[in-house]
């Protein structure tokens, strides 16, 4: 065994594993004499994180590596062959082949060219010759034409498609020298095309808005100042440090922040007090922020935009007010005929208000009748002729509120895929409703509102106690908040014989008021030691395996939830099996296991979030199997969904927010994210029953605890007054 600085070229012939963090690849060297060993034979195999290198590996691609080579002879029998192994090198980069050999070779194996084998990269070659790489980088019809007396239409478009994957590989190559990761590459270049380079160059710290880290850049940009020209006083260094800490605000959920909260960050990113007073100027010159001047503040440039479109449209429905005439009372005395029983004084003025205002809003807990409220005030807008477009960020919030209001309902990301919603010839009049409004966030209401011409009126309906939106803003709350939008909160009638009593315990733990009796009506309290909660969790869910979810504060024990209920529910279901260059791997998801979903795929009906079973393992040459969406929707297992599927016995409460389930085991364990509000949340997840599994003291300090969660920093309230 010996290890040496060296440097070899290689053809890839085998590629045995890829990951999300480690490619392995070998392939046999291209000059054959570059390395004699005994037997006069060896090969060269990379393992590499997947952004340190410009492509991902094929076999055929041409490949130079640079770095620390390892050296192993390698028994195979019949002789000694050696193993040259570079792990994590210094440099790699990957070339196209340019004489005919070599490139017939490439073209044949490389698999994005599908239908073109040895004979037609032949044919290829003898028409193209040298000038091979200039015609394919160009997709002109002239190019395309020059093709067609070798090669059909399909196969052509084919080779053009396959070769889009190299077109920009000398900038790759460049980047990943410049130890720029393949992720950030294909984010800049999908944005830049060609001129990437030149703006990097022009400002290297722009690299951060593309997924690198302050830091990373700063190794970039400053150690490699021949190239860059940047040193630590630089304005573009030191606006970038200052993006960073507000974006990092912004994370948090706030929309505008205070200098005291920026300082620090910045302080440990520059390192000099002065360097830091400088970052706020270079920020204020690149107009990054504006500076309330009366109270200090710093207001991002982009969320104060957004949060000014939003406020103006609301308030210019606001002004439109006393629109309950002759034809809303004709329209709201018909939709409440249909009703099988009387609605409540507070119910009929929700509804009044909603056809009086063209902005309006609904807001209670659970059990408070936000459902009729919402049903009979969309049966009178249709009376009237309106077009309902009803909207909830989730998938399953969008069918629940399908299945209760009865008119056609879709995920909000896809009512902006498809064409804004305007005023037309045939549909003068158009309301948009939006369920389970606490979850949207402000760059969602933003793209809404641009989504939407201005005569669309707009009913919220939601309950702003929840847990406020993952992304910055807190819409909902803030609306309610300004009191300058019509809005009708809702309270909970008296509690009617062989009701859950869910409505009444969450209205107790939301006012910070520990209930009596912990086991009452359908809520079971189990009093649990911390290092049991996750079994005592699984044994409940056995009970009861199609009706329940259990939700839980982390991802820690989630997962550990996850590994016991798979355990006892699905022991022995068929493993996943999914095939990679030829060899045969297994996922840890079996047949019939609960799967949750945890990236957005629209094109496929997949959210974050989504739920569903897994209803096939029969591996194919297009999928791995198949997910049935608890909307009833078939979802194939192809590689890209396969990455984003986990257990779904078990799921966090963000996951499981705008949906219901009828039985709800809530995992209750203090920690930082649990606070009054998550609790009160994880109750108003179930329709029909709660388990929740903990201490007493841990359900007592939780509950009379203020709440933090909705502790952010938003504008959007005093805009609206």
């Amino acid at each position: 065994m010996n290890a040496a600085l060296s440097e070899d070229q290689l053809r890839v012939t085998s590629i045995p594993y890829t990951s999300a963090n480690m490619v392995i690849f070998s392939g046999v060297p291209l000059r054959k004499n570059s390395y004699k060993t005994n037997s006069g034979k060896y090969y060269i195999t990379i393992k590499a994180h997947p952004d340190a290198i410009p492509v991902q590996p094929t076999i055929g691609q041409h490949w130079s590596v640079k770095g620390t080579r390892l050296i192993e002879e390698m028994d195979t029998g019949d002789y000694v062959m050696q193993q040259h192994t570079y792990e994590s090198p210094d440099q790699v980069e990957c070339s196209l082949p340019e004489t005919g050999e070599q490139l017939i070779r490439f073209i044949a194996k490389e698999n994005k060219f599908k239908g073109i084998g040895e004979s037609k990269a032949r044919a290829l070659w003898e028409l193209l010759g040298k000038d091979f790489h200039s015609i394919l980088i160009n997709d002109t019809p002239e190019s395309r034409k020059r093709l067609i007396s070798v090669l059909s239409e399909e196969s052509i478009k084919a080779l053009f498609e396959g070769y889009a994957k190299y077109k920009n590989l000398a900038f790759c190559n460049w980047m990943s020298e410049n130890k720029i990761p393949a992720s950030v590459q294909q984010r800049l270049l999908k944005h830049h095309g060609e001129k990437s380079i030149d703006e990097i160059k022009a400002n290297p710290y722009l690299l951060i808005g593309f997924g690198m880290s302050f830091e990373d850049v700063d190794l970039v940009a400053i150690n490699r100042d021949l190239i860059f020209k940047v040193d630590e006083k630089d304005d573009r260094r030191l606006s970038a440090a200052l993006e960073i800490a507000i974006r990092k605000e912004i994370d948090k959920g706030h929309t505008y922040t205070a200098q005291a909260d920026l300082r620090p960050r910045l302080t440990k990113l520059l390192k000099d007090k002065e360097l830091v007073s400088n970052a706020f100027q270079a920020g204020h010159d690149r107009a990054q922020y504006l500076l309330n001047p009366d109270t200090g503040n710093y207001h991002p440039t982009a969320q104060l935009l957004m949060e000014n479109v939003v406020a103006k449209r609301l308030k210019t429905l606001a002004n439109q007010c006393d629109l309950y005439d002759e034809n809303a009372n004709s329209a709201y005395c018909s939709a409440v005929k249909e009703l099988p029983y009387e609605l409540t004084k507070k119910q009929t003025e929700a509804i009044t208000t909603c056809l009086d205002n063209a902005v309006s809003c609904i807001t209670g807990g659970a059990g408070t009748g936000k459902t009729t409220v919402l049903r009979t005030a969309l049966r009178s807008y249709h009376q009237m002729g309106f077009e309902i477009h009803a909207v909830a960020l989730s998938g399953r919030a969008a069918m629940r509120l399908h299945e209760s209001i009865g008119f056609v309902t879709s995920t909000i990301a896809k009512l902006l895929k498809n064409t804004p919603v305007e005023a037309s010839t045939g549909k003068q009049k158009h309301l948009l409703v939006i369920d389970e409004a606490s979850m949207i966030d402000l760059p969602t209401m933003y793209r809404l509102v641009n989504h939407i011409h201005p005569s669309v009126r707009i009913i919220f309906a939601g309950d702003p106690d929840q847990l406020p939106p993952i992304g910055c803003g807190k819409v909902l709350a803030d609306i309610v908040l300004a009191e300058t939008i019509a809005n009708t909160t809702l309270d909970i009638v008296k509690r009617q014989e062989g009701t859950t009593g869910i409505p009444e315990y969450s209205k107790l733990i939301n006012s910070g008021v520990v209930p009596e009796q912990l086991t009452t009506g359908s809520i079971y309290f189990h009093e649990t030691d911390k290092k049991d909660i996750a079994e005592v969790c699984c044994e409940l869910y056995q009970q009861s395996p199609e009706n329940s979810r259990v939700m839980a504060p982390t991802k820690a024990l989630v997962a550990d939830i996850n590994k016991f209920t798979q355990q006892a529910v699905n022991p022995n279901g068929k493993l996943l099996e999914f095939e990679m260059h030829g060899e045969s791997y297994f996922q840890n998801l079996r047949l019939n296991d609960v799967i949750l979903f945890t990236q957005n795929h629209y094109d496929k009906g997949i959210q974050n979030g989504s739920l569903g079973i897994l209803t096939s393992v029969e591996f194919t040459s297009e999928n791995y199997g198949e997910v049935t969406l608890d909307t009833g929707e078939k979802v194939e297992v192809t590689q890209s969904v396969l990455d984003c599927m986990e257990l779904g016995y078990a799921i966090t409460l963000h996951k499981a927010q705008g949906s219901q389930f009828p039985r709800i085991i809530i995992a209750l364990k203090k920690g930082r994210i649990v606070d009054r509000a998550w609790l009160y949340t994880a109750i108003t997840r179930a329709e029909s029953e709660i388990h929740i599994i903990g201490s007493e003291y841990d359900l007592k300090n939780i509950t009379e605890m203020p709440s933090n969660t909705h502790k952010r920093n938003s504008y959007l309230a005093d805009l609206l007054l």
